[in-house]
């Protein structure tokens, strides 16, 4: 095994070249952009190692990128395994356990194999100084143990799954690491974590706190949007959002049915719902409080909102509370459930987390209306967003990370 880094003597030592390494799934790449920028505006190299699957992504972050690998097809993999007709994940699976957590699937086994081989070609050619991965990319501190390159491990919220699934990874991948000479998975230097501690899991090893940049993709500020704050403060709204991937899963039920709760809820609040035109046809009509918009990037609107419901996604929740919302959660797999408890637990929101209740829009109108009413809910979301705005930006972690770069202690 190779541990002497590459010199690079034709670029200046106060440059890094930064090898930022995702997992296939754009979900997982956004959490990274923010450092990613701050990284740049700093002066210093970024280059993105992405499938053709968030190739898109790392375009529209206006970040360059090399394709590395075949399309992995991680999401469609994701909706195979979870969809059953007529039911949503939540409906057939259940709740989501530490068990089921704690599975390393053969399609993230696959895409190892796939590009693991490709990362450390490209490694050895690009001589990085620093590698930065996401939780799910298990491949990047393998390089870096191989090449003697420093590895930062950026988490993007409540991370139930690093813990559950990295010992069956472990086992799942030995025969690659040892092909390398690695005894075992190898760990990153370092790890990043954008959860405040108070909303983290209280028994997750800690990482160096950084801020969480809302970062859900570029769009357009709506014209309707900007007329509105022209004119003066917004009305009392509550904004839904299920995310793309609750929608393709027979989503659109539980959806209709979050919206005829809230529209029925208590009078002058507005409803936002953010819904691709794909999905209209068969949510069809919907009350009158409630107004149908195309997705846009949340955190042009989050902060107008009295309230956002949502099914527990890692983006969704934390740029909620980045802005101080308070937050109705219907968790439906994975890591979300894990979002939805902390999240109640720290008093910033409620979370229905049972099929019954979640398909009750009875019972959903009477939640949302205890999280409007008592005010001590937007006290404790206050609290949330304020300790998440006292987090270093990533700005400030750029020379830690320059330190770690040139191999000084952490």
């Amino acid at each position: 095994m190779t541990s002497a880094r590459h010199p690079r003597a034709t670029i200046p030592e106060a440059r890094l070249r930064v090898l930022l390494i995702t997992s296939p799934s754009t979900t997982h790449f956004l959490p990274m952009v923010p450092l990613a920028w701050a990284l740049r505006a700093a002066g210093h190299e970024v280059l993105v190692a992405a499938q053709p699957d968030v190739l898109d992504a790392v375009a529209g972050a206006g970040l360059n990128a090399v394709p590395t690998g075949r399309r992995a097809g991680i999401d469609d993999a994701m909706r195979e395994l979870l969809f059953r007709p007529g039911l949503r994940p939540f409906a057939c699976l259940g709740r989501w356990t530490p068990e089921m957590l704690a599975v390393f699937p053969p399609v993230w086994q696959r895409h190892s194999a796939d590009v693991l081989p490709r990362y450390m070609e490209l490694a050895r050619t690009h001589r990085p100084d620093l590698i930065v991965c996401d939780v799910m990319e298990f491949n990047a501190p393998v390089v870096g143990a191989e090449l003697g390159i420093p590895v930062v491990r950026h988490r993007y919220g409540v991370d139930p799954l690093l813990s559950g699934i990295a010992p069956a990874a472990r086992d799942a991948l030995r025969p690659l690491h040892q092909e390398l000479g690695l005894g075992q998975l190898p760990e990153p230097t370092t790890v990043l974590d954008p959860c405040p501690a108070a909303l983290q899991l209280p028994d997750i090893a800690p990482g160096r706190p950084v801020r969480y940049v809302p970062y859900n993709g570029s769009g357009v500020l709506p014209d309707w949007l900007r007329a509105e704050r022209q004119a003066g403060p917004p009305p009392r709204r509550v904004l839904v959002s299920l995310g793309s991937h609750t929608l393709a899963l027979n989503g659109v039920p539980l959806l209709r049915g979050i919206l005829a709760a809230a529209g029925a809820g208590q009078s002058g609040v507005e409803v936002l719902a953010t819904v691709p035109q794909a999905y209209r046809a068969e949510l069809g009509p919907v009350p009158d409080a409630v107004r149908l918009i195309d997705p846009l990037p949340l955190h042009l609107i989050a902060g107008d909102c009295a309230a956002v419901v949502h099914h527990g996604g890692a983006g969704t929740g934390m740029t909620a509370a980045v802005h101080g919302v308070p937050q109705l959660v219907l968790p439906q797999f994975a890591d979300a459930f894990a979002f939805a408890e902390r999240l109640a637990a720290v008093g910033a929101g409620l979370a229905v987390d049972t099929v019954e209740q979640q398909d009750d829009p009875e019972f959903l109108r009477t939640v949302l209306e205890k999280l409007l009413g008592d005010a001590s809910y937007e006290q404790a979301a206050g609290r949330l967003g304020r300790a998440m705005a006292e987090m270093p930006p990533p700005a400030a972690l750029v020379p830690e990370l320059e330190r770690i770069a040139a191999g000084a202690p952490i």
